[in-house]
Protein backbone atom coordinates (compact mmCIF):
# COMPACT_ATOMS: atom_id res chain seq x y z
CA UNK A 1 0.00 0.00 0.00
CA UNK A 2 2.98 2.33 0.52
CA UNK A 3 3.53 2.44 -3.24
CA UNK A 4 0.02 3.79 -3.80
CA UNK A 5 0.42 6.38 -1.06
CA UNK A 6 3.66 7.68 -2.58
CA UNK A 7 1.97 7.86 -5.99
CA UNK A 8 -0.78 10.20 -4.76
CA UNK A 9 -0.44 13.99 -4.82
CA UNK A 10 -0.55 15.62 -1.41
CA UNK A 11 -4.06 16.52 -0.21
CA UNK A 12 -4.94 20.04 -1.25
CA UNK A 13 -2.10 20.15 -3.79
CA UNK A 14 -4.31 19.74 -6.84
CA UNK A 15 -4.04 22.87 -8.96
CA UNK A 16 -7.20 21.86 -10.81
CA UNK A 17 -9.24 21.50 -7.60
CA UNK A 18 -12.64 23.11 -8.34
CA UNK A 19 -16.28 22.18 -7.64
CA UNK A 20 -16.70 20.72 -11.15
CA UNK A 21 -13.55 18.63 -10.86
CA UNK A 22 -14.70 17.41 -7.44
CA UNK A 23 -18.00 16.38 -9.07
CA UNK A 24 -16.19 14.43 -11.79
CA UNK A 25 -13.93 12.81 -9.21
CA UNK A 26 -16.85 11.96 -6.91
CA UNK A 27 -18.70 10.28 -9.79
CA UNK A 28 -15.54 8.28 -10.50
CA UNK A 29 -15.23 7.26 -6.84
CA UNK A 30 -18.88 6.14 -6.73
CA UNK A 31 -18.37 3.95 -9.81
CA UNK A 32 -15.04 2.42 -8.73
CA UNK A 33 -16.43 -0.23 -6.31
CA UNK A 34 -18.40 -1.72 -9.20
CA UNK A 35 -15.57 -1.57 -11.74
CA UNK A 36 -13.20 -4.08 -10.07
CA UNK A 37 -9.93 -2.43 -11.10
CA UNK A 38 -6.50 -2.65 -9.50
CA UNK A 39 -5.86 -0.06 -6.81
CA UNK A 40 -2.78 1.45 -8.45
CA UNK A 41 -4.63 1.75 -11.78
CA UNK A 42 -7.62 3.32 -10.02
CA UNK A 43 -5.30 5.81 -8.33
CA UNK A 44 -3.58 6.76 -11.58
CA UNK A 45 -6.87 7.51 -13.33
CA UNK A 46 -7.91 9.98 -10.64
CA UNK A 47 -5.57 12.59 -12.10
CA UNK A 48 -4.85 14.09 -15.54
CA UNK A 49 -1.63 13.03 -17.23
CA UNK A 50 -0.82 16.55 -18.36
CA UNK A 51 -2.13 20.06 -17.77
CA UNK A 52 -0.81 23.07 -19.66
CA UNK A 53 -1.45 26.70 -18.70
CA UNK A 54 -0.55 29.37 -21.25
CA UNK A 55 -0.81 33.12 -21.72
CA UNK A 56 -2.43 34.43 -24.90
CA UNK A 57 -1.40 38.05 -25.66
CA UNK A 58 -3.63 39.77 -28.21
CA UNK A 59 -3.74 43.32 -29.58
CA UNK A 60 -7.40 44.32 -29.50
CA UNK A 61 -9.12 46.37 -32.18
CA UNK A 62 -9.02 49.41 -29.89
CA UNK A 63 -5.21 49.28 -29.98
CA UNK A 64 -4.52 48.08 -26.43
CA UNK A 65 -3.00 44.72 -25.53
CA UNK A 66 -4.67 42.13 -23.35
CA UNK A 67 -3.39 38.78 -22.10
CA UNK A 68 -5.93 35.94 -21.80
CA UNK A 69 -5.28 32.76 -19.81
CA UNK A 70 -5.55 29.51 -21.78
CA UNK A 71 -5.61 25.86 -20.76
CA UNK A 72 -5.33 22.37 -22.19
CA UNK A 73 -5.72 19.27 -20.03
CA UNK A 74 -5.04 15.72 -21.25
CA UNK A 75 -6.50 13.14 -18.89
CA UNK A 76 -5.43 9.81 -20.41
CA UNK A 77 -3.44 8.56 -23.39
CA UNK A 78 -3.88 4.89 -22.54
CA UNK A 79 -6.22 4.10 -25.46
CA UNK A 80 -4.77 6.53 -27.99
CA UNK A 81 -4.39 10.27 -28.66
CA UNK A 82 -6.48 12.57 -26.54
CA UNK A 83 -9.61 14.21 -27.94
CA UNK A 84 -11.67 17.10 -26.69
CA UNK A 85 -13.16 20.49 -27.32
CA UNK A 86 -11.85 24.04 -27.04
CA UNK A 87 -14.19 26.53 -25.38
CA UNK A 88 -14.14 30.32 -25.12
CA UNK A 89 -15.94 31.47 -21.99
CA UNK A 90 -15.48 33.90 -19.12
CA UNK A 91 -15.57 31.02 -16.62
CA UNK A 92 -13.01 28.68 -18.19
CA UNK A 93 -10.61 27.38 -15.55
CA UNK A 94 -7.98 24.67 -15.25
CA UNK A 95 -10.32 22.72 -12.98
CA UNK A 96 -13.21 22.89 -15.42
CA UNK A 97 -10.96 21.60 -18.20
CA UNK A 98 -9.67 18.80 -15.95
CA UNK A 99 -13.21 17.67 -15.11
CA UNK A 100 -14.35 17.75 -18.73
CA UNK A 101 -11.21 15.90 -19.84
CA UNK A 102 -11.91 13.11 -17.33
CA UNK A 103 -15.51 12.79 -18.53
CA UNK A 104 -14.26 12.68 -22.11
CA UNK A 105 -11.98 9.75 -21.25
CA UNK A 106 -14.93 7.70 -19.98
CA UNK A 107 -17.07 8.82 -22.92
CA UNK A 108 -14.54 7.75 -25.55
CA UNK A 109 -13.93 4.45 -23.77
CA UNK A 110 -17.65 3.77 -23.45
CA UNK A 111 -18.11 4.32 -27.19
CA UNK A 112 -14.99 2.20 -27.79
CA UNK A 113 -13.19 4.97 -29.62
CA UNK A 114 -9.34 4.81 -29.64
CA UNK A 115 -9.02 8.08 -27.73
CA UNK A 116 -8.39 9.47 -24.30
CA UNK A 117 -10.03 12.60 -22.95
CA UNK A 118 -8.85 16.19 -23.25
CA UNK A 119 -10.37 19.64 -22.92
CA UNK A 120 -9.09 23.16 -23.32
CA UNK A 121 -10.13 26.75 -23.59
CA UNK A 122 -9.40 30.44 -23.25
CA UNK A 123 -10.91 32.53 -20.50
CA UNK A 124 -12.57 35.41 -22.33
CA UNK A 125 -15.99 36.80 -23.15
CA UNK A 126 -16.43 35.95 -26.84
CA UNK A 127 -19.53 38.15 -27.15
CA UNK A 128 -17.35 41.20 -26.47
CA UNK A 129 -14.74 40.27 -29.08
CA UNK A 130 -14.71 40.93 -32.80
CA UNK A 131 -14.11 38.23 -35.40
CA UNK A 132 -10.59 39.55 -35.94
CA UNK A 133 -9.86 39.46 -32.20
CA UNK A 134 -11.18 35.89 -31.95
CA UNK A 135 -8.95 34.88 -34.86
CA UNK A 136 -5.90 36.38 -33.13
CA UNK A 137 -6.74 34.57 -29.88
CA UNK A 138 -7.23 31.27 -31.72
CA UNK A 139 -4.00 31.47 -33.70
CA UNK A 140 -1.88 32.47 -30.72
CA UNK A 141 -3.53 29.85 -28.47
CA UNK A 142 -2.87 27.19 -31.12
CA UNK A 143 0.76 28.27 -31.34
CA UNK A 144 1.11 27.91 -27.58
CA UNK A 145 -0.35 24.39 -27.79
CA UNK A 146 2.01 23.20 -30.54
CA UNK A 147 4.26 21.19 -28.16
CA UNK A 148 1.38 18.96 -27.03
CA UNK A 149 -1.14 18.72 -29.91
CA UNK A 150 -0.95 16.67 -33.10
CA UNK A 151 -2.94 14.13 -35.13
CA UNK A 152 -1.47 11.30 -33.06
CA UNK A 153 -1.14 13.26 -29.79
CA UNK A 154 -4.17 15.48 -29.13
CA UNK A 155 -6.93 16.49 -31.55
CA UNK A 156 -8.99 19.61 -30.62
CA UNK A 157 -12.63 20.14 -31.60
CA UNK A 158 -15.30 22.86 -31.22
CA UNK A 159 -17.02 23.44 -27.91
CA UNK A 160 -18.73 26.34 -26.19
CA UNK A 161 -18.52 29.54 -28.31
CA UNK A 162 -16.19 27.92 -30.85
CA UNK A 163 -17.18 26.57 -34.25
CA UNK A 164 -15.95 25.33 -37.61
CA UNK A 165 -14.32 28.70 -38.32
CA UNK A 166 -12.32 28.40 -35.08
CA UNK A 167 -11.20 24.94 -36.16
CA UNK A 168 -10.23 26.26 -39.60
CA UNK A 169 -7.95 28.83 -37.95
CA UNK A 170 -6.45 26.16 -35.69
CA UNK A 171 -5.88 23.80 -38.62
CA UNK A 172 -4.26 26.55 -40.69
CA UNK A 173 -1.99 27.70 -37.84
CA UNK A 174 -0.77 24.16 -37.19
CA UNK A 175 -0.35 23.41 -40.91
CA UNK A 176 1.71 26.57 -41.49
CA UNK A 177 4.11 25.45 -38.76
CA UNK A 178 4.71 22.01 -40.24
CA UNK A 179 4.74 23.15 -43.86
CA UNK A 180 1.82 21.19 -45.31
CA UNK A 181 -1.92 20.83 -44.83
CA UNK A 182 -2.85 18.65 -41.84
CA UNK A 183 -6.67 18.40 -41.82
CA UNK A 184 -6.61 15.63 -39.19
CA UNK A 185 -5.18 17.97 -36.51
CA UNK A 186 -8.71 19.12 -35.60
CA UNK A 187 -12.27 17.95 -36.13
CA UNK A 188 -15.41 19.99 -36.64
CA UNK A 189 -13.82 21.79 -39.60
CA UNK A 190 -15.58 23.17 -42.68
CA UNK A 191 -16.30 20.51 -45.31
CA UNK A 192 -13.93 22.29 -47.71
CA UNK A 193 -11.01 21.60 -45.34
CA UNK A 194 -11.77 17.94 -44.75
CA UNK A 195 -14.63 18.27 -42.33
CA UNK A 196 -17.20 15.52 -42.09
CA UNK A 197 -20.80 15.65 -43.18
CA UNK A 198 -23.20 15.47 -40.20
CA UNK A 199 -20.52 16.62 -37.70
CA UNK A 200 -22.31 19.85 -36.80
CA UNK A 201 -25.60 18.10 -36.02
CA UNK A 202 -24.04 15.01 -34.46
CA UNK A 203 -24.26 15.88 -30.75
CA UNK A 204 -27.87 17.04 -30.85
CA UNK A 205 -28.94 14.20 -33.13
CA UNK A 206 -27.13 11.74 -30.89
CA UNK A 207 -29.04 13.01 -27.85
CA UNK A 208 -32.30 12.15 -29.61
CA UNK A 209 -30.98 8.74 -30.72
CA UNK A 210 -30.31 7.89 -27.07
CA UNK A 211 -33.73 9.23 -26.03
CA UNK A 212 -35.40 7.06 -28.69
CA UNK A 213 -33.51 3.96 -27.49
CA UNK A 214 -34.49 4.70 -23.88
CA UNK A 215 -38.14 5.17 -24.86
CA UNK A 216 -38.07 1.81 -26.63
CA UNK A 217 -36.69 0.14 -23.49
CA UNK A 218 -39.31 1.82 -21.30
CA UNK A 219 -42.20 1.09 -23.66
CA UNK A 220 -42.88 4.77 -24.33
CA UNK A 221 -44.00 6.22 -27.66
CA UNK A 222 -41.83 9.25 -28.50
CA UNK A 223 -44.76 10.84 -30.33
CA UNK A 224 -46.73 10.99 -27.08
CA UNK A 225 -44.04 12.80 -25.08
CA UNK A 226 -43.97 16.49 -24.13
CA UNK A 227 -40.41 17.79 -24.30
CA UNK A 228 -38.61 20.79 -22.80
CA UNK A 229 -35.17 21.73 -24.12
CA UNK A 230 -32.82 24.02 -22.21
CA UNK A 231 -30.27 25.39 -24.65
CA UNK A 232 -31.03 26.27 -28.25
CA UNK A 233 -27.60 26.28 -29.81
CA UNK A 234 -25.74 23.61 -31.72
CA UNK A 235 -26.88 20.84 -29.36
CA UNK A 236 -30.26 21.95 -28.02
CA UNK A 237 -31.47 23.48 -31.27
CA UNK A 238 -30.71 20.32 -33.24
CA UNK A 239 -32.19 18.11 -30.49
CA UNK A 240 -35.39 20.16 -30.42
CA UNK A 241 -35.66 19.95 -34.22
CA UNK A 242 -35.08 16.18 -34.23
CA UNK A 243 -37.69 15.65 -31.51
CA UNK A 244 -40.16 17.83 -33.41
CA UNK A 245 -39.53 15.94 -36.66
CA UNK A 246 -40.19 12.63 -34.91
CA UNK A 247 -43.58 13.72 -33.63
CA UNK A 248 -42.75 14.67 -30.05
CA UNK A 249 -44.41 17.84 -28.73
CA UNK A 250 -41.71 20.40 -27.86
CA UNK A 251 -43.47 22.71 -25.38
CA UNK A 252 -40.56 24.94 -24.32
CA UNK A 253 -37.03 25.89 -25.37
CA UNK A 254 -34.55 28.46 -24.10
CA UNK A 255 -31.20 30.08 -24.76
CA UNK A 256 -29.09 32.60 -22.82
CA UNK A 257 -31.80 35.25 -23.28
CA UNK A 258 -34.52 33.12 -21.64
CA UNK A 259 -37.17 30.79 -22.96
CA UNK A 260 -40.52 30.46 -24.70
CA UNK A 261 -43.34 28.14 -23.71
CA UNK A 262 -46.49 26.89 -25.42
CA UNK A 263 -48.26 23.89 -23.95
CA UNK A 264 -49.80 23.11 -27.34
CA UNK A 265 -46.35 22.75 -28.91
CA UNK A 266 -43.86 25.14 -30.48
CA UNK A 267 -43.08 25.62 -34.14
CA UNK A 268 -39.44 24.59 -33.74
CA UNK A 269 -38.34 25.24 -37.35
CA UNK A 270 -39.74 28.79 -37.12
CA UNK A 271 -37.93 29.33 -33.81
CA UNK A 272 -34.65 28.13 -35.30
CA UNK A 273 -35.02 30.52 -38.23
CA UNK A 274 -35.80 33.37 -35.82
CA UNK A 275 -32.77 32.59 -33.64
CA UNK A 276 -30.51 32.35 -36.69
CA UNK A 277 -31.69 35.74 -37.98
CA UNK A 278 -31.77 37.61 -34.66
CA UNK A 279 -28.95 35.86 -32.80
CA UNK A 280 -31.17 34.72 -29.91
CA UNK A 281 -34.76 34.14 -28.82
CA UNK A 282 -34.84 37.38 -26.80
CA UNK A 283 -37.29 39.23 -29.05
CA UNK A 284 -39.59 36.30 -29.78
CA UNK A 285 -42.86 37.38 -28.16
CA UNK A 286 -45.45 35.14 -29.82
CA UNK A 287 -45.44 32.68 -26.90
CA UNK A 288 -45.30 32.86 -23.11
CA UNK A 289 -41.86 34.00 -21.94
CA UNK A 290 -40.14 32.02 -19.17
CA UNK A 291 -36.77 32.26 -17.48
CA UNK A 292 -34.25 29.45 -17.75
CA UNK A 293 -34.96 28.60 -14.11
CA UNK A 294 -38.72 28.44 -14.69
CA UNK A 295 -38.27 26.36 -17.82
CA UNK A 296 -36.52 23.58 -15.89
CA UNK A 297 -39.54 23.16 -13.63
CA UNK A 298 -42.24 23.07 -16.31
CA UNK A 299 -44.43 19.94 -16.45
CA UNK A 300 -43.11 17.64 -19.19
CA UNK A 301 -42.15 14.06 -19.95
CA UNK A 302 -38.60 14.60 -21.25
CA UNK A 303 -36.30 17.40 -20.11
CA UNK A 304 -33.23 17.90 -22.30
CA UNK A 305 -30.38 19.78 -20.59
CA UNK A 306 -28.28 21.23 -23.41
CA UNK A 307 -26.98 24.47 -21.88
CA UNK A 308 -24.08 24.20 -19.43
CA UNK A 309 -22.92 22.70 -16.13
CA UNK A 310 -24.80 22.54 -12.83
CA UNK A 311 -28.28 23.53 -14.02
CA UNK A 312 -30.17 20.98 -11.92
CA UNK A 313 -29.00 21.08 -8.31
CA UNK A 314 -30.16 20.32 -4.82
CA UNK A 315 -32.47 23.34 -4.66
CA UNK A 316 -34.50 22.75 -7.81
CA UNK A 317 -34.24 18.95 -8.24
CA UNK A 318 -37.27 18.32 -5.99
CA UNK A 319 -39.35 20.52 -8.32
CA UNK A 320 -38.35 18.87 -11.61
CA UNK A 321 -41.56 17.47 -13.13
CA UNK A 322 -40.06 15.43 -16.00
CA UNK A 323 -40.15 11.64 -16.20
CA UNK A 324 -36.80 11.57 -18.00
CA UNK A 325 -33.80 13.92 -17.99
CA UNK A 326 -31.44 13.73 -20.96
CA UNK A 327 -28.04 15.38 -20.49
CA UNK A 328 -26.98 17.01 -23.74
CA UNK A 329 -24.51 19.28 -21.90
CA UNK A 330 -21.56 18.17 -19.80
CA UNK A 331 -22.21 17.98 -16.06
CA UNK A 332 -25.62 19.72 -16.01
CA UNK A 333 -26.79 17.74 -12.95
CA UNK A 334 -25.07 18.06 -9.58
CA UNK A 335 -24.31 15.05 -7.37
CA UNK A 336 -27.02 16.06 -4.90
CA UNK A 337 -29.56 16.52 -7.69
CA UNK A 338 -28.61 13.18 -9.22
CA UNK A 339 -29.44 11.44 -5.95
CA UNK A 340 -32.73 13.32 -5.60
CA UNK A 341 -33.82 12.51 -9.15
CA UNK A 342 -32.93 8.85 -8.58
CA UNK A 343 -34.98 8.70 -5.39
CA UNK A 344 -37.92 10.22 -7.23
CA UNK A 345 -37.73 7.58 -9.97
CA UNK A 346 -36.78 10.03 -12.72
CA UNK A 347 -34.69 8.37 -15.43
CA UNK A 348 -31.44 10.27 -16.07
CA UNK A 349 -29.67 9.64 -19.39
CA UNK A 350 -26.10 10.61 -18.42
CA UNK A 351 -23.91 13.01 -20.39
CA UNK A 352 -21.10 10.49 -20.82
CA UNK A 353 -23.46 8.50 -23.06
CA UNK A 354 -26.12 10.94 -24.22
CA UNK A 355 -23.92 13.66 -25.73
CA UNK A 356 -21.32 11.26 -27.16
CA UNK A 357 -22.56 11.79 -30.72
CA UNK A 358 -20.19 14.71 -31.22
CA UNK A 359 -16.98 12.89 -30.34
CA UNK A 360 -18.12 9.81 -32.24
CA UNK A 361 -18.57 11.71 -35.50
CA UNK A 362 -15.35 13.60 -34.71
CA UNK A 363 -13.70 10.18 -34.71
CA UNK A 364 -15.32 9.45 -38.07
CA UNK A 365 -13.97 12.77 -39.38
CA UNK A 366 -10.45 11.96 -38.15
CA UNK A 367 -10.56 8.53 -39.78
CA UNK A 368 -11.80 10.03 -43.05
CA UNK A 369 -9.02 12.65 -42.99
CA UNK A 370 -6.32 10.06 -42.30
CA UNK A 371 -7.54 7.89 -45.17
CA UNK A 372 -8.53 10.79 -47.47
CA UNK A 373 -11.72 8.85 -48.14
CA UNK A 374 -15.09 10.39 -47.24
CA UNK A 375 -18.54 8.98 -46.47
CA UNK A 376 -22.00 10.37 -47.22
CA UNK A 377 -24.44 11.73 -44.63
CA UNK A 378 -26.65 8.64 -44.53
CA UNK A 379 -23.69 6.34 -43.91
CA UNK A 380 -22.36 8.54 -41.11
CA UNK A 381 -25.76 8.81 -39.45
CA UNK A 382 -26.23 5.04 -39.61
CA UNK A 383 -22.75 4.41 -38.15
CA UNK A 384 -23.48 6.88 -35.33
CA UNK A 385 -26.79 5.20 -34.49
CA UNK A 386 -25.06 1.80 -34.39
CA UNK A 387 -22.35 3.07 -32.01
CA UNK A 388 -24.78 4.84 -29.66
CA UNK A 389 -27.27 1.96 -29.62
CA UNK A 390 -24.51 -0.53 -28.84
CA UNK A 391 -23.21 1.65 -25.98
CA UNK A 392 -26.74 2.23 -24.64
CA UNK A 393 -27.53 -1.49 -24.67
CA UNK A 394 -24.33 -2.32 -22.78
CA UNK A 395 -25.06 0.38 -20.20
CA UNK A 396 -28.69 -0.70 -19.79
CA UNK A 397 -27.67 -4.36 -19.33
CA UNK A 398 -24.98 -3.50 -16.77
CA UNK A 399 -27.37 -1.24 -14.83
CA UNK A 400 -29.98 -3.99 -14.78
CA UNK A 401 -27.54 -6.74 -13.75
CA UNK A 402 -25.82 -4.78 -10.97
CA UNK A 403 -28.70 -2.56 -9.83
CA UNK A 404 -26.90 0.64 -10.83
CA UNK A 405 -28.13 3.95 -12.14
CA UNK A 406 -27.53 4.53 -15.84
CA UNK A 407 -24.85 7.09 -14.94
CA UNK A 408 -22.94 4.67 -12.72
CA UNK A 409 -23.27 1.91 -15.28
CA UNK A 410 -21.95 4.17 -18.06
CA UNK A 411 -18.99 5.24 -15.93
CA UNK A 412 -18.26 1.66 -14.87
CA UNK A 413 -18.25 0.52 -18.50
CA UNK A 414 -15.90 3.32 -19.51
CA UNK A 415 -13.59 2.86 -16.53
CA UNK A 416 -13.31 -0.86 -17.21
CA UNK A 417 -12.23 -0.22 -20.81
CA UNK A 418 -9.49 2.23 -19.76
CA UNK A 419 -8.32 0.25 -16.74
CA UNK A 420 -8.10 -2.95 -18.77
CA UNK A 421 -5.78 -1.26 -21.23
CA UNK A 422 -3.74 0.41 -18.48
CA UNK A 423 -3.38 -2.89 -16.62
CA UNK A 424 -2.13 -4.58 -19.78
CA UNK A 425 0.30 -1.75 -20.63
CA UNK A 426 1.50 -1.13 -17.08
CA UNK A 427 2.63 2.19 -15.66
CA UNK A 428 5.88 3.46 -17.17
CA UNK A 429 8.64 3.09 -16.06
Amino acid sequence: MAEVQEFSPEPGALEWETPLYRTALAQYEQALPHANVEELVAERLRYPERALVVSVPVKLDAGRWRVFPGYRVQHSTVLGPTKGGVRYDAEVTLGECAALAMWMTWKCALLRLPYGGAKGGVRCNPRELSTDELQKITRRFTSELLPIIGPQEDIPAPDMATNEQTMAWMMDTYSMQVGHAVPEIVTGKPISLGGSLFRQEATGAGVVMVIIRACERLGWSLGEQRCVVQGFGNVGGVAAAELHERGARVVAVSDVSGGVHDEHGLDVPALRRFAAERGSLEEFLECERVTNEELLELPCDILVLAAREDQVHGDNAPRIKAKMVAEGANGPTSLEADAILGERGIVVLPDVLTNAGGVTVSYFEWVQDLGRLFWDRAEIRAKLADQLNDAFDRVWKLADEQGLSLRSAALVAGIREVSGALTARGIYP
